[in-house]
């Protein structure tokens, strides 16, 4: 049984009687269109909501690749060309055509990347275009 004790018309519980909350920690991962589309597709459009179907509809129009070639292009992006997961998945979102066009997603960050880099991740990007 737990006590309550009043201080000015309002009930607080004394410390001893703190409840404490489980200790699980949730991750966060950045998901790419191509992935929310497919984590949306498996639980089948009859069980979504308003919005779970408006947002499916949207990745369904603008996800350029599936889901499988979206992973491994964020992991090479990363590993291969240094980007931060934040800038793989939005290049990934957009799959830009031209360099100038990739250096927008890149312009928040300090570092400056050469543009046979640019080329090369453009090249990338071409690869995984073209199997769509």
């Amino acid at each position: 049984m737990q006590s309550r004790k009043s201080l000015s018309g309002l009930n607080i519980w004394s410390q001893s009687e703190v409840i404490r909350m489980s200790k699980e920690t949730a991750t966060e991962r950045k998901l790419t269109l191509p992935n929310v589309k497919k984590t949306l597709d498996s639980i089948g459009e009859e069980n979504l909501d308003q919005l779970q179907r408006r947002t499916l509809d949207y990745v369904a129009k603008f996800a350029k690749v599936d889901a499988d070639a979206a992973d491994k292009i964020v992991v090479k992006l990363v590993n291969e060309f240094g980007l931060d997961e934040n800038e793989a998945v939005q290049v990934v979102n957009c799959m830009p055509r031209t360099v100038d066009e990739l250096r927008v997603f890149l312009a928040g960050g300090r570092k400056i990347i050469d543009v046979s880099t640019l080329k090369a991740i453009i090249g990338l990007l071409d690869e995984h275009r073209k199997l769509k």
